[in-house]
């Protein structure tokens, strides 16, 4: 029986990607991962400690990651950049790795803010808003999620008339990203016609924000609670593109594709974190790298990040080709955050009490994942559809 030797000319694996997946980008994808990569090393990392402790996010950061073509780079036209699906997720991924708050600023922008205005919106509003939207000169929002309601969008309280010409708008959004810093909401009301969107300034009279403070999660993202009170609005105002429910589900499946990227990179970010520490933490007169024990937590690791980035790779390649289907994304939104936060929890055990600190990224990136685990469909919510897509049978209420 003849018996082979291993190839002295291969190359050893890479511990950051042992599989060599990044060799399936293409030369744009590359290009966006080493320019979102270098500016997170510089500008993010040193500061994201700091801004985490302190709840912030430097309002700066939207006009530089404008001037990188990343806000709205998925879509066409209107000073867009028309990036790949896949390019779009590799910087999805990089944004993350640094925290999940600036991919969060990111995701809102161009797939829940600027996304619904290029799909449903009229020329005027595409004008309007997205160049201003692109550059970071303008941020947005998105106003679906109530206090009462959350995974049942349908029943939102939310409530648009018509008043001659006009429309008046009377309601409360909750959990809402960029709110206090948005410029523009994009808002979804229920009208004698059903769910309609509607593009509202904010400096309407009769809205406001005010921002969610106290989080443990996400603190260097921007949560508000969005008011409107009697909110008068135009004809012109309104999205003509599109009504029901299947306007605002269409825009957060566009997130979810993002976050299936995302969660690779903070995922990613964790697993480094433990194994160059691991290899510097001396206990019993050697580094805890040698010992069993730390050696599996470390390969269990990297097997779900490649597992986890070949998913998010594969969404991409179905997105580029024009055939992903919504059930899909669950499938890489449900697998992919909930990897990460696994991954989260191993390293910090691996870190020990200095994996609290914001020092290291381990935690942060913990309490980060356990919002990204819930919004835009939660873990149970996942389950259920793709249960309902392989047995026929639908299990919602």
């Amino acid at each position: 029986m003849a018996t082979t030797s291993p190839s002295t000319s291969a190359r050893p694996i890479a511990p950051n990607d042992a599989l060599d997946l990044d060799a399936l980008l293409g030369d744009e994808e590359r290009m966006v991962r080493d320019t979102v990569r270098r500016y997170v090393g510089d500008r993010v990392l040193p500061e994201i400690g700091e801004w985490f402790d302190a709840g912030t996010l430097p309002r700066e950061i939207a006009p530089e990651l404008g001037k990188l073509g990343l806000l709205g780079m998925h879509l066409t036209g209107y000073d867009c950049a028309g990036a790949s699906a896949t390019a779009y997720g590799v910087a999805c991924r990089e944004l993350e790795f640094g925290d999940s708050g600036l991919r969060s600023l990111v995701s809102v922008q161009g797939s829940l803010a600027m996304f619904p205005i290029w799909k449903f919106g009229s020329e005027e509003q595409r004008q309007e808003w997205l160049p201003r939207m692109a550059s970071g000169e303008a941020i947005g929002c998105f106003g679906l999620t109530e206090p009462d309601f959350g995974s049942d969008p349908g029943s939102m309280r939310t409530r648009a008339k018509r008043d001659g010409g006009d429309w008046i708008l009377n309601g409360t959004k909750m959990w809402i990203t960029n709110g206090g810093a948005a410029a523009v909401a994009v808002v979804w009301a229920q009208t004698d016609d059903g769910i309609r969107g509607f593009v509202v300034p904010t400096d309407t009279p009769g809205f406001s924000a005010v921002d969610i403070h106290r989080k443990l999660s996400l603190r260097a993202s921007v949560t508000s609670e969005l008011i409107l009170e009697d909110v008068r609005l135009p004809e012109s105002a309104v999205l003509p593109g599109v009504r029901g429910i299947r306007g605002p589900l269409s825009c957060l499946n566009e997130a979810r594709y993002g976050i299936a990227w995302g969660a690779v990179g903070a995922g990613n970010a964790c697993y480094q974190s433990a194994l160059e520490y691991s290899k510097t933490r001396v206990q019993w007169g050697r580094p805890i790298a040698g010992f069993q024990l730390t050696q599996r937590k470390l390969v269990e690791m990297m097997l779900e990040l490649q597992k986890a980035q070949l998913v998010a790779w594969r969404l991409g390649a179905l997105k580029d080709a024009g055939a992903l289907h919504p059930t899909q994304v669950s499938i890489g939104k449900l697998n992919n955050v909930r990897a990460a936060l696994e991954i989260a929890r191993e390293a910090r055990t691996i870190l020990g009490a200095n994996g609290i600190t914001t020092e290291y990224p381990v935690m942060r990136h913990a309490n980060n994942l356990e919002s990204v685990l819930t919004y835009e469909g939660t873990t149970e919510m996942h389950t259920l559809i793709l249960g309902e897509a392989l047995t026929g049978e639908r299990a919602l209420a």
